[in-house]
């Protein structure tokens, strides 16, 4: 007994380099994981993501006496009825834009021929050096270009599967939903419990306020984008309009990228370069609206996300697994806040999250439990 007391006190922790190996290993080991499980994770999260946004509903369900299963069933039935009616609404616009590809390719010839005049006038490259150039720069991308048109076809193919895992995920941890908080309370600690009902109170508060609000903000974006595209008198205006309030979604990056391709399908119509003008004016008008006005009344985030951190994780979000990845960025790093912000090992962490103005975490903590409630937890 003497000799394992005095081997227990003798031992040494391992160094500091060798404890930030082991979390950088387990970094590449989680991302690893994403990278050859996507298939399973992208519909599970967006399912976890999507039930708890229709929790409420379930919860009001259960009060008016109805099964727990049925409840859950409708929640979920509601959510399918609203995204079929919104992909309805805008089925018309994008038949119309398909249609009308033809005509877009032959004003994008026009636009191409002007442009090859003017560089032969500004530096003497004749139009068949330029097409020579053309080809010998695209010649290495066909092998590539095939393999990417078999991944987006087989992507397209997965979106029916994709939806009803997602519709059957969402069913299970609306009806499951107590086993799945039991376990987490059993999982941990008692002397955790208390971190655990904030982390799981934030959770729910964030993902409610965050998602609730960035969906009224998708519409109103696409909104006054529409009209001033209408006003404008630009082709497409609902589809282009609805299109950069979805890409607004992506932090920073996603109005830029909307105005490019609005500009661009602009172009390849009978749109003047004065109404391409006017589409970066208006819409860099709405997006400084947004960014100032609307998004920090409208979207309310409990948790504060810095600009390096949300395109940091934007970025790695999309390498790891695509275009959902972009999307759920940001509600993965409130969440990781939350979880920071309570763990007083972690407590560094959610600093470096977080921005100037955001409270200390003691007083977030203080105020999700007082928003929420402990009791608020045995209600998940």
């Amino acid at each position: 007994m003497e000799n394992s007391d005095k081997i227990r006190s003798t031992a040494q922790p391992f160094p500091y380099s060798a404890r930030l190996s082991f979390k950088l290993l387990l970094v590449v080991l989680i991302g690893f994981i994403i990278v050859q499980f996507k298939v399973i994770l992208v519909p599970l999260y967006f399912s976890v993501l999507l039930s708890i946004l229709l929790l409420p509903l379930a919860n009001l369900l259960e009060r008016l006496h109805l099964p727990r299963a049925l409840g859950a069933l409708i929640a979920v039935l509601a959510a399918l009825i609203v995204i079929t009616t919104v992909i309805y609404l805008l089925s018309a616009q994008i038949v119309s834009f398909l249609n009308d590809i033809p005509a877009i390719k032959k004003h994008l010839a026009e636009h191409y021929q002007t442009l090859q005049n003017w560089i032969e006038q500004r530096f003497n490259i004749t139009t068949t050096q330029q097409e020579m150039l053309i080809s010998n720069a695209t010649a290495n991308m066909q092998d590539s270009g095939v393999v990417y048109l078999k991944e987006t076809v087989f992507t397209v193919t997965q979106v029916f599967v994709f939806t009803i895992f997602s519709l059957v995920y969402s069913f299970l941890i609306l009806f499951y939903r107590h086993t799945i908080r039991n376990f987490f309370f059993a999982v941990f600690n008692r002397s955790y419990k208390s971190n655990v009902h904030t982390v799981l109170n934030g959770t729910k508060l964030v993902i409610k306020s965050y998602m609730t609000g960035l969906v009224i903000e998708m519409v109103i974006i696409a909104t006054c984008n529409t009209i001033i595209l209408m006003l404008i008198g630009i082709k497409y205006a609902v589809f282009l309009g609805v299109l950069t309030g979805v890409l607004n979604i992506m932090p920073f990056i996603g109005i830029y990228a909307g105005m490019i391709f609005t500009a661009l399908v602009s172009l390849t119509t009978s749109a003047s370069m004065g109404q391409i003008a006017w589409i970066f004016i208006g819409l860099l008008c709405m997006h400084f609206i947004d960014t100032n006005f609307i998004m920090p009344r409208i979207v309310g985030s409990r948790v504060k996300i810095n600009a390096l951190i949300a395109i940091l994780g934007s970025v790695v979000g999309g390498i790891l697994i695509g275009i959902p990845g972009v999307f759920f960025a940001l509600p993965t790093v409130a969440i990781l806040k939350i979880i920071f912000d309570t763990t007083e090992e972690l407590k560094p962490w959610g600093i470096l999250l977080g921005d100037d103005s955001q409270l200390p975490s003691k007083k977030l903590v203080q105020k999700i439990n007082k928003k929420m409630g402990l009791k608020e937890a045995k209600k998940l």
